[in-house]
């Protein structure tokens, strides 16, 4: 097998991996998007921002991509009015996630479309493969 195609794998395969940990930080989002604290004072959950990293792979001879360190969103938190809530501070508001669920899902489809990206490039690169294969059976 060519290294060509161990090499367009091996990359792309970083690239899946990149884009599915940052769905996963995404759905993490989402699924706090609601959450608050438990008492006042303290604070709710905050966002969490994916960053990557690229790294020059030797063997391949090509730059890879993975999940860097995940950063907090130092945005503020929402607050709202619920004087009756267990969270609710002196003056009756309840602070909430600095989670905005618009921003969540466009950032959810762009990983989605370089998920997709990548994928097809695994499907094509078995495929030039197996056309490979079968030439040099003939």
């Amino acid at each position: 097998m060519s290294t060509e195609f161990i090499q367009s794998l091996k990359i792309a395969a970083s690239g899946l991996k990149a884009q599915s940990g940052r769905m996963r930080v995404i759905a993490e989002n989402v699924a706090n998007a609601d959450s608050t604290a438990r008492t006042a004072g303290e604070d709710p959950y905050r966002r969490k921002v994916p960053t990557f990293t690229a790294h020059f792979d030797k063997t391949l001879g090509a730059q890879t991509v993975e999940l860097g360190k995940v950063q907090r969103d130092r945005t503020d938190f929402k607050s709202r009015y619920e004087p009756g809530h267990p969270a609710a501070d002196a003056n009756g508001y309840v602070k909430y996630p600095n989670v905005e669920p618009l921003i969540e899902s466009v950032d959810m489809r762009s990983a989605q479309r370089s998920y997709e990206a990548n994928l097809n490039i695994v499907t094509a690169t078995r495929r030039m493969i197996s056309k490979t294969l079968e030439i040099l059976k003939a």
